[in-house]
């Protein structure tokens, strides 16, 4: 479940000191497409810190979240009319959760990573 190239890879603690405004612990869907409303509301531009969004580790759950957050995101900031630049990376976060870290590519800049 990466979505980033071998240039841009992070290490789990990499991933894990980027500043968070908010944590979404998700279990279904409908969860999934309730936190893709709350951040494209939120907004990514202009803001030093990302979201994450923790997953049960049942795989095709997961995945299924996981294409919804990202998905949902993309389409979102689209409708709105705002710049599509947000990067995000799938881990396992604990032995009960994947994550999934969002943030604007412009506040990876500004933290120098």
């Amino acid at each position: 479940m990466e979505f980033h190239s071998k240039k841009d890879a992070f290490e789990k603690s990499d991933i894990e000191s980027l500043p968070i405004s908010k944590v979404y612990d998700l279990k279904n869907e409908n969860d999934a497409m309730k936190a893709v409303e709350d951040m494209v509301n939120l907004g990514f531009k202009d803001k030093k810190e990302g979201f994450k969004v923790l997953m049960p580790k049942e795989t095709k759950l997961a995945k299924r979240i996981g294409y919804t957050i990202t998905t949902g995101v993309v389409k979102g900031l689209g409708q709105k009319h705002e710049i599509r630049n947000v990067r995000h990376w799938t881990y396992h976060h604990d032995d009960e959760h994947y994550a999934i870290v969002l943030i604007h590519n412009s506040a990876l800049k500004e933290l120098e990573f």
